[in-house]
This record gives C-alpha cells, sequence and structure tokens, in this order.
C-alpha cells in the first residue's frame, strides 16, 4: 500500500500562487469573447465513445492510443473528452441550436493519454470557439482576430500565424491519390510512424518532423494545386481579410491539423518559447462535422487554445496577476480578535468588490504584520487595543511610501475607496 497518494502522472494540481495567473487568463479570455457576443456552454466531461471515433476518426492516433475510455456497468463504452468540439456538436444538435447561427465558446479539462513532457499533459486544459451556420470566409477572419485580441490584451506579441486550406472532401481525396502514389515509391525512406500512416492517414504524414520526411515531402505534390475555383476564392478572400485587418501570417502548405473533421481554412498561432510543443492555439473549418453526427448540413468553424501553454508562455514573460488580495485586517489582543470579524463585514457591506482577508489564529503584531506583506495585499490594517479606544483603524500601504494613516472606523470604508 503506497504510504502517500499522489496526483496521477501527467494530471497537475494548480496551487493557489499559479492560480492567480490562470484566472488572469480565464478573465480576460471571458471579457474578449463577450467582446465579440459570443455565449458560453458547459458540456460533460464524459461522452459515449462513439461520439469521439465518428468525429475525431478511428484512424487518429487520438482514438487509437491516446483516449481514456472504460465500459460502464451496463457495458457501454464511455470516454473522458479528448477535446471540446466534438461535445459542443453533439450539444447543439441535441438541444436544437442550429436552427440559427450560433457563436459558443466553452472552457475546461480534456484528457488524453500521451507522454507527459512540457507543454504536454494527460490531464490539460483548453478554451475554445464554436461557431455554426456560417459559411464565408468572414467568419474565419473574425475568429482569427478573436484570438489576435486576445493576444494584444495579454501583451503577447512573439506568435506567429500559420493558415491553410484543406479543400473540400473531393480535392482532398484527389490529393490524397497523389501524395500516396509520390510517397509509395519512397516508402522505405520514411521514418516507422509515417509508414504506417500512408495506409491510414496519408495526410497526417504532412505533419512529420522527422528530418527524413521533411526531406521527402519538399517535392511532394501541393495539396494548393488541387483546389477548385471556389475553395481557392475563399481562401484568397481569407487572406484579404487578414491583410486588412493587418494581422500577419504564413500560408503553410504542410498545415492539416491532427483531426479528420477539418475542411477548408486551418490555422494555428505558433510560438518558439516551448520547444516541439509550440503551438499555442490551432482551429478551422469543419463544415461537415454536424451531419456526420447526425444533424442537418450545417457549416462550422472553430478554434481551441491550451490553458498550460499559455500560462508558462506568460510566466517566462514576466507577466504577474493582479494581487489576490486588496487588504489584510491584522489584529493584535483579544478584543480586536473579537471585534475585526464585525469590521471586516462592515467594510464588505460598504465595499462588496473589496478583496480582504481578516487575520485569524492570533499572534504578535510582528508576525501578523508579516503574514500582511507577505499575503501581497495592497494595504496593512491595523487593530489593537489603542485602535478600538479612539475609533480609529491604522491603514499602512505595503506597496508604496506614503505614510500610515489613521482614519475612523466610520470614514474607512471611503478612505480605502480613494486609494484603490
Amino acid at each position: 500500500m503506497r504510504k502517500h497518494i499522489q496526483a496521477i502522472r501527467g494530471m497537475n494540481d494548480i496551487l493557489p500562487e499559479r492560480l492567480a495567473l490562470w484566472q488572469q487568463i480565464e478573465h480576460t479570455a471571458r471579457a474578449v469573447l463577450a467582446s465579440y457576443g459570443y455565449s458560453e456552454i458547459r458540456t460533460p466531461i464524459v461522452e459515449v465513445t462513439e461520439l469521439f471515433k465518428r468525429s475525431i476518426g478511428e484512424v487518429t492516433d487520438i482514438v487509437e492510443k491516446e483516449m481514456y475510455s472504460f465500459a460502464d456497468r451496463h457495458g457501454d463504452s464511455l470516454s473522458l473528452r479528448p477535446e471540446g468540439t466534438a461535445s459542443c456538436v453533439r450539444a447543439a444538435i441535441e438541444h436544437g441550436l442550429l436552427t440559427q447561427p450560433q457563436r459558443l465558446w466553452y472552457q475546461g479539462p480534456m484528457f488524453r493519454y500521451e507522454r507527459p513532457q512540457r507543454g504536454r499533459y494527460r490531464q490539460f486544459h483548453q478554451i475554445g470557439v464554436e461557431v455554426f451556420g456560417l459559411t464565408g470566409p468572414d467568419i474565419d477572419i473574425e475568429v482569427i482576430l478573436l484570438t489576435a485580441r486576445l493576444w494584444q490584451r495579454l501583451g503577447l506579441s512573439g506568435f506567429r500565424l500559420e493558415i491553410n486550406t484543406l479543400g473540400d472532401s473531393a480535392e482532398r481525396q484527389l490529393y490524397r491519390e497523389q501524395l500516396v502514389a509520390y510517397l509509395q515509391s519512397r516508402a522505405d525512406q520514411l521514418d516507422a510512424d509515417s509508414q504506417r500512416r500512408l495506409s491510414t492517414n496519408p495526410l497526417r504524414i504532412l505533419d512529420s518532423k522527422h528530418p527524413e520526411t521533411q526531406r521527402l515531402l519538399a517535392d511532394a505534390p501541393r495539396l494548393l494545386d488541387v483546389l477548385g475555383s471556389e475553395t481557392r476564392a475563399h481562401f484568397e478572400r481569407l487572406c484579404a481579410g487578414l491583410d486588412a485587418a493587418g494581422v500577419r501570417y504564413q500560408i503553410n502548405p504542410r498545415l492539416v491539423r491532427g483531426l479528420d473533421y477539418y475542411n477548408r481554412t486551418v490555422f494555428e498561432w505558433i510560438t518558439d518559447d516551448l520547444g516541439a510543443q509550440g503551438t499555442v492555439c490551432a482551429g478551422g473549418r469543419y463544415d461537415g462535422l454536424v451531419e456526420q453526427l447526425g444533424g442537418r448540413a450545417t457549416p462550422a468553424v472553430g478554434f481551441a487554445l491550451g490553458l498550460e501553454r499559455l500560462v508558462e508562455i506568460l510566466e517566462q514573460s514576466g507577466f504577474t496577476a493582479a494581487p489576490a488580495l486588496d487588504v489584510y485586517l491584522v489584529a493584535v489582543g483579544e478584543r480586536a480578535e473579537l471585534a475585526a470579524p464585525a469590521l471586516a463585514e462592515r467594510l464588505r457591506d460598504a465595499l462588496p468588490n473589496l478583496r480582504m482577508q481578516c487575520h485569524c489564529g492570533g499572534g504578535s503584531f510582528k508576525s501578523q504584520f508579516k503574514k500582511a506583506d507577505k499575503s501581497g495585499a495592497r494595504f496593512a490594517l491595523i487593530l489593537g487595543d489603542d485602535e478600538l479606544d479612539r475609533a480609529v483603524i491604522g491603514v499602512k500601504d505595503l506597496r508604496g511610501d506614503s505614510e500610515q494613516g489613521t482614519p475612523s472606523q466610520a470614514e474607512l470604508a471611503s478612505y480605502l475607496a480613494a486609494r484603490l
């Protein structure tokens, strides 16, 4: 028997000192999404396994190797969700949301059985967007601009945007045949993973990082060369819209994405600050997925961004979250310990958004003041016998050079409001 039970490998606790940064990102994302008119949706973390087999694709690495699946007591196969799009589509169909265009967003944990490494975990968190019912490149442009605005609001400027088009199903099939024909005659030069994919999911070979495979792909047929006029026009208008908005991008003809349901527009935001796991946000169109999962034909586009990777990038950049506390109330002596909770409640009544912690557990003034400073609070409120006798309270600015104030308890709320 284990002496100490620990978290599962690749599934990490997020402790309070780091959570403030997570919450800052989530708060910023929520504000940006609201400014674009997107509505939040929440779906279960457990779905029937068939949902992901039909959406992601049975011959993808996710379904073949990475899902956490189990049989329930009735023998039905269930899975922890490995991504959020399929669940959103299922919910939209089930609840009749697709009678008109929908702009939705979600956040929460996803699960994949992968080898844990920097930027890649078995439980990871995403914020995602799904738009249903809009066909034009204008909505593709909007979701990309939304992500660009989020980076701006977070103070991030080191990402590069890569875009591509995967065409429609007929165009992809034609290209798949050309690619397979080219690679089959060179199969002995491919890495083992690409050799396996040649007969199951050949487009994923384009995403290989193996140097020899990359060399072979340099002369491979290009998907862009088999696109029809309609797909070309869609992609050209996408590029023109990004140009008009001043968003810089690179066209990457090998960008394919790891999920089978994508068509036409695909994109990724990439950083060089995370090593091999450089993709921070990725998405694209999936116009056939709703029908594939039993709904009526509905165009759709979306993206997901990885919170763990964003947190790491922001930590590297020196980004600091807003202090968790505005005020720490120091109470010295038995009388102050009894009076402090009531004083704190009066302050909370007067200043509903005040973030305040009231010291509990006694201790000397020195030890309490040290805790006040360590808490990160802007102000320490000092309450002792002398302050009680005079009906005042000491206010010490812990982050500035201003002199200590002693407002009356009746004036304390207005005193703090003017300084926070």
